[in-house]
């Protein structure tokens, strides 16, 4: 068997967690028609994301469904491993494993009641997880191909485990200097896939005013992610705001052609796939039109790389 290409575009999005199984297949199974290589979703209180993977690649025929990501805080390496050759043997080279969370290395955090447990130093727990996934012996079929993996990596150190260790990284919340230099490190040979946060409206100021609770909650509530933006050159007045400047290179907006170079951007920078998560509207509705726009400049910036 051969792994699948997730192609250059794809579709990041939360919103499957706010929707009964039935509505998140039919959508799954739209996104796959209109030609998006692969399908993201995050990890937080919804569905849990083994689940939500197996909904999904049971909704669709060959679109790459990818973790993005699994959060390695909340599930044991064993747990981790068994599921991942689990859904490797069912649907033979659609599944991408990323692994992270912000909740790694930090202190314990209390979510809606919930305590999210601490580990230890990121990069160590990291590469100790993957020791682990490797060292759990098979009880069962193996998949063919194996299941590739990313790590959610941001910081140099991780970008180089993510080279050293996985099929590469997907940077999450990253402007385009991100992007290049995560090809940097990364080098010319591992996969480089990044989300890009969306908003349509050609009203800029509007525009931005939908898309500052989203850079926000990031920014400010995720510690990983403002030193990722210090690292950037970002002060802590961008940060706090979040600044228009903050929220301007993080964010897309516009009409779809302000879309397209931002996308255009990524790929000159570095990368392999960007993947487009439509924020500023109503969490608790599938974006169904946004996609079915956005699908427009897939053959645009479609580049028929090949999968390795």
């Amino acid at each position: 068997m051969k792994q699948h290409d997730p192609g250059t575009l794809g579709i990041w999005t939360w919103s499957f967690d706010r929707q009964p199984a039935a509505a998140v297949r039919d959508a799954a199974a739209e996104i796959e028609e209109l030609g998006f290589g692969a399908i993201w979703f995050g990890e937080g209180l919804g569905r849990d994301t083994i689940g939500q993977a197996w909904l999904l690649l049971s909704a669709t025929r060959r679109i790459v469904v990818a973790a993005g990501i699994a959060n390695v805080a909340l599930r044991d390496p064993i747990s981790m491993a068994t599921a991942e050759r689990a859904l490797g043997e069912a649907f033979p080279g659609r599944y991408l494993l990323g692994l992270g969370g912000h909740r790694v290395g930090g202190r314990p955090v209390a979510a809606g009641g919930f305590t999210i447990p601490a580990g230890g130093r990121p990069l160590e727990l990291m590469r100790g997880y993957l020791d682990a996934m490797d060292a759990v012996p098979a009880h069962g079929p193996v998949p063919d191909p194996p299941v590739r993996r990313v790590i959610g990596a941001l910081g140099p150190k991780m970008l180089a485990l993510a080279a050293q260790r996985t099929w590469g990284a997907h940077p999450y919340f990253v402007p385009v200097e991100h992007t290049a230099r995560a090809r940097a490190v990364l080098g010319p040979g591992s996969f480089l896939g990044v989300e890009q946060p969306v908003v349509f409206d050609s009203d800029i100021g509007r525009a931005r005013e939908s898309a500052r609770s989203y850079v926000a909650a990031y920014a400010s509530g995720a510690p990983h992610q403002a030193a990722n933006l210090r690292r950037l050159g970002f002060g802590d007045d961008d940060i706090a705001g979040p600044s228009d400047r903050l929220v301007d290179a993080i964010t897309a907006y516009g009409d779809l052609d302000a879309i397209e170079e931002r996308v255009r951007g990524h790929l000159a920078a570095g990368a392999d796939h960007v993947c487009l998560q439509v924020v500023g509207a109503d969490s608790a509705v599938l974006p169904l039109r946004e996609w079915r726009e956005l699908a427009s400049i897939v053959p645009a910036v479609a580049n028929g790389r090949p999968v390795s």
